[in-house]
């Protein structure tokens, strides 16, 4: 498997320090172990941020980063070994392995953090810290920050300004190293392989749960400890139902199944839909809305390049489906005038893609000065048009309704256009069937 190295996490955190103000510090905590149910813990997943910097994957630790300081600019609170703990727990890094291991300039134990980082504050101007999103370590820093207050009449300075870290951070994040992409690519096969085995497996009478189990499988299989996000596995018009995550109808003769899974590979997510006939076959209706579908999907991929901007795939979509909305009749009026009243919101109700990374809705920003940003190379992002019919929209012929068709891919912005990372994965009708035909058993 691919790797990021510790060069390139020092790279980050040094380019990340000069982007800091002078006399400056920046403290990013590790995520907080969470509780499933009395003594259960959910799988640990390190905070992105605090990963992205140091490649650290413990709880209970802290990251400080002090531009120009003399003792050292990367100061990580970290775990102490414990023979005992690690033999129930696992091994623990302790300060050496921060240091040897992770390249910290100085560690010390998270016991000691409420002894030693006031002092780290003192006399820093600025703190660029993410104020909100880890509400208890808040109040600890705060608590930090007054204990300094209540030294001023000795001379201690505290700090006089917050500023939030995440526009510093994640403008960095956004643009994906080789390194990157490579481990994405990686966790992109893995899916693949797991969309394409979920697609040989169905058939009627199974149940969504069954397919689920596939992916689960054939991520495991393929090197990945977890799921990016919760696998969506919607047959029928469960399709219909965006965050559908039940995963437990029954898979119906002659119903789609629309999938939206991907795993997570050393910290990086992939994110496929594919939508598949449960018998192998697509009906007429079925078929004609996954063309118009698959059509928009490959049209977008025409406006992703350094020459176009970050909402231009999404509104190349939105005019291939509308197109074909008007085609089968189930849009009346004139193309132009449908589009400026975004007629297709009934039918496409979310946007394109998203931003996709270390987080599968990755971080940054989609607009700068109010403008859709333009995309450079190395942004990473999802390709997702859909088109959604409930089965309680009156306003179509009830042969449409209860279809639900999304064909979404993960795509990396080149220097002369984009390179598709989940391709493996079939989507044209003639290579979903054929597939699926050669998977079933003679005779069926």
């Amino acid at each position: 498997m691919s790797s990021i190295s510790m060069s390139e996490y020092a790279q980050r955190r040094q380019q990340l320090m000069q982007r800091m103000a002078p006399n400056s510090i920046a403290i990013v905590p590790a995520a907080p172990v969470s509780l499933r149910n009395n003594s259960v813990e959910y799988p640990y997943r390190q905070n992105s941020d605090f990963f992205y910097l140091s490649g650290f994957s413990e709880p209970e630790a802290v990251l400080v980063i002090i531009p120009q300081r003399s003792q050292g600019q990367f100061v990580l609170f970290c775990r102490d070994r414990d023979p005992e703990r690690e033999l129930w727990d696992g091994l623990r890094a302790g300060q050496a392995g921060a240091i040897e291991q992770y390249k910290a300039n100085e560690a010390f134990s998270i016991s000691e953090i409420d002894n030693i980082l006031p002092g780290l504050l003192e006399g820093r101007e600025r703190v660029y810290y993410s104020i909100g999103n880890h509400p208890t370590f808040d109040q600890q820093v705060m608590s930090w920050v007054n204990n300094i207050r209540g030294k001023a009449r000795m001379g201690v300075k505290p700090p006089t300004e917050f500023v939030m870290l995440d526009p510093l951070l994640h403008e960095a994040r956004l643009h994906k190293s080789p390194a990157e992409i490579a481990l994405m690519q990686q966790a992109a096969e893995v899916s693949a392989q797991a969309h394409i085995r979920a697609m040989q497996a169905a058939q009627p009478g199974l149940y969504e749960y069954h397919l689920e189990a596939e992916l689960d499988y054939a991520f495991r299989k393929g090197g990945s400890r977890l799921p990016a996000y919760s696998s969506i596995v919607a047959s029928g018009k469960n399709a219909c139902i965006l965050h559908y995550t039940e995963n437990n109808a029954q898979l119906q003769d002659g119903d789609l199944v629309l999938i939206d899974a991907g795993c997570e590979l050393a910290c990086y997510a992939s994110d496929i839909t594919r939508t598949f006939p449960v018998n192998g076959r697509f009906s007429p209706e079925q078929k004609a809305i996954y063309e118009i579908v698959l059509k928009a999907n490959l049209e977008a991929m025409n406006h992703i390049s350094p020459k176009h901007c970050w909402n231009d795939a999404h509104e190349a979509t939105v005019r291939v489906i509308i197109e074909g909305l008007l085609e089968l009749g189930l849009l009346q009026g004139e193309l132009e005038v449908l589009i400026a009243q975004e007629a297709h919101r009934p039918f496409y109700m979310h946007r394109a893609g998203h931003w996709l990374g270390l987080d599968v809705h990755d971080v940054g920003e989609y607009k700068l000065d109010g403008q859709w940003r333009r995309l450079t190379p190395g942004m990473t992002m999802t390709v997702e048009p859909g088109i959604y019919i409930a089965v309680d929209n009156f306003d179509v012929p009830e042969q449409w309704r209860g279809i639900g068709v999304r064909i979404e891919d993960d795509v990396v912005v080149t220097q002369d256009g984009c390179h598709v990372l989940t391709n493996s994965v079939p989507k044209s009708v003639a290579e979903i069937e054929a597939l699926m035909a050669a998977a079933q058993p003679a005779g069926v």
